[in-house]
């Protein structure tokens, strides 16, 4: 496990780091570089795992952001939190493979829930993971995140997203509470 790197200062990335953040996203989720990392999707998709038009879009649209970690210019880790329909919402999440399990990806997600929170007033987070991903579920369920039984279904034939390896793809929405009226 590699060491928490204390210089990294946290930010709100704009367009011009839409490559840095694909290359990051891509690194810690596809292909042989994520095997590096414990959230490898490389055994169950490949190609792109995110789409820099929707990361655009998703960079200049109200309540709609990605913070990102990062070391002497160099993206360590990356977000996107969002308003979605009443609720934060929580993706595109990544974390530099060679980094992972020390700390940062804690830090980042408890700034996003932060923003969601305080900033924007939300009184639950969610997310969607893929339903196989028990591990990844269960780092989300030590961080107060319940398991809904919603199930969203993968976007099978669309390319930006990635090319499925299996056709037993699915997602499931997590959801944290952030404000105690939630909790009820």
């Amino acid at each position: 496990m590699s060491t928490y790197p204390i210089a990294a200062a946290l930010r709100r990335a704009t367009l011009d780091d839409i490559p840095a953040l694909v290359d990051l996203v891509t690194r810690a989720y596809r292909g042989e570089a994520s095997r590096a990392g414990w959230t490898t999707e490389a055994d169950l998709l490949d190609g792109n795992r995110i789409d820099p038009e929707i990361l655009a879009a998703d960079l200049t649209r109200p309540r709609s952001l990605v913070p990102v970690l990062e070391q002497e210019g160099r993206l360590l880790a990356c977000a996107h939190v969002a308003e979605d329909d009443g609720a934060g919402y929580f993706g595109m999440f990544a974390v530099e493979p060679t980094l992972q399990g020390a700390g940062i990806g804690k830090r980042l997600l408890a700034e996003c829930e932060r923003i969601a929170r305080d900033e924007w007033a939300l009184p639950v987070m969610r997310m969607t993971v893929i339903d196989l991903r028990a591990e990844l579920i269960a780092f989300y369920q030590r961080r107060g995140y319940r398991r809904t039984g919603v199930f969203k279904p993968f976007p099978y034939g669309d390319a930006r997203f990635g090319l499925p390896k299996r056709q037993d793809l699915r997602f499931e929405v997590l959801e944290k509470p952030l404000r105690a009226e939630a909790m009820a």
